[in-house]
C-alpha cells in the first residue's frame, strides 16, 4: 500500500485495515489520490464478484460487494437512479414524477430517476448518497464510479444538464473527501463539462467502440478510460476493436450479464 493510500484510508476511518493496493498515478492535492493504471486489464463484476483471473489489474465492483484483493479496485454507485430492489427506501419527493407517477428509466424500468432540479433536493440526495461513498473508501476500494449521470436525457425534458452537473460536483468532491478518485460512467456527450466543471478523474464506459465514441472519452480523460464491450451487440470481432486506433487502453469483453466466472454463459475477453 502506498503511502499516499494509507492516508486516504486513514482520513475516512481512524483505525482500518484492507484497503486495497494502489495505482502509481495519482490525482494532485494535499492527499493525492490513486488513479486507475494507466492500460491494465479491467474486469467488470456487478453481476457477482468473483476471484480476478491473473493478469487483471482493475476491477469493477457493485457497492454491496467487497473490493478484489491486490488490484485497483472501483465501487459501483447508482447515483443518479434507483438501484434495483432499494425504490422503497428512497423519499418519494426525491423522485421524478409526470403525470403523478414516477419517471423509470425505459431500458431499466426498476430504476426510477431521482429528481435533481433544485437545490434542496439535490442536496437531500447527496445526503442519501454520500454514505454510500463513505462506505466503498471504508471498505477498501480505490475509485466510485457514478452510473447514469445522463438521467436528464430520459426525464422528458423536466431535468437538465446543469441539474446533474450540479449533483456531480457534490458527489465528486464527497469521493475525493474520503479518499476516493471519481469515475465518470458513460454519458460520452458530457465528458468534457464533467471532467473540467464536476471534477471526474477517469471514465468508465460501455460500448464506446460499439457506439463509435471511444474517442470523446480518450480526448478528455488520455488513458484514464476503463471500456466494456458486450456479447450480444459487436459489430465487427472484438480483436479488431481491440486493434483501433481509438481504442482505450484498458477494454474488456463481457457478457452482458455480467456473469460470475463458472456461471454458464460468462464471457470474459482482453485485449
Amino acid at each position: 500500500m502506498t503511502l499516499v493510500r494509507a492516508a486516504a484510508c486513514a482520513a475516512v476511518l481512524l483505525v482500518m485495515s484492507g484497503c486495497a493496493v494502489a495505482a502509481d498515478d495519482t490525482v494532485g492535492g494535499a492527499a493525492s489520490l490513486a488513479l486507475p493504471p494507466a492500460g491494465a486489464v479491467p474486469d467488470y463484476q456487478l453481476g457477482g464478484a468473483y476471484p480476478p483471473a491473473d493478469g487483471v489489474g482493475i476491477v469493477g465492483r457493485d457497492r454491496g460487494a467487497e473490493p478484489a484483493d491486490d488490484v485497483y479496485s472501483i465501487c459501483y454507485v447508482n447515483a443518479f437512479q434507483t438501484q434495483p430492489g432499494e425504490l422503497d427506501s428512497w423519499p418519494e419527493d426525491l423522485l421524478l414524477h409526470a403525470g403523478g407517477a414516477s419517471v423509470f428509466d425505459p431500458d431499466w424500468p426498476d430504476e426510477a430517476l431521482a429528481d435533481t432540479s433544485t437545490d434542496d433536493k439535490r442536496g437531500r440526495i447527496a445526503a442519501i448518497v454520500t454514505p454510500w461513498i463513505t462506505g466503498c473508501a471504508v471498505d477498501g476500494f480505490d475509485a466510485v464510479e457514478f452510473d447514469n449521470l445522463d438521467s436528464y436525457t430520459r426525464s422528458g425534458g423536466a431535468l437538465d444538464l446543469d441539474d446533474n452537473l450540479a449533483l456531480a460536483t457534490e458527489l465528486v468532491d464527497a469521493a475525493h473527501a474520503a479518499g476516493l478518485a471519481a469515475g465518470q460512467k458513460n454519458a460520452a456527450e458530457d465528458a468534457a463539462a464533467l471532467r473540467e466543471q464536476a471534477g471526474f478523474d477517469f471514465a468508465v464506459v460501455e460500448e464506446c467502440a460499439a457506439y463509435d465514441e471511444c474517442e470523446a472519452y480518450t480526448e478528455v480523460y488520455g488513458p484514464q478510460v476503463i471500456d466494456i464491450e458486450y456479447t450480444d451487440q459487436l459489430p465487427r470481432s472484438f480483436a479488431e476493436m481491440c486493434a483501433d486506433a481509438d481504442a482505450p487502453a484498458s477494454m474488456v469483453l463481457r457478457d452482458r450479464d455480467l456473469l460470475p466466472a463458472g456461471a454458464q454463459g460468462h464471457t470474459f475477453e482482453t485485449c
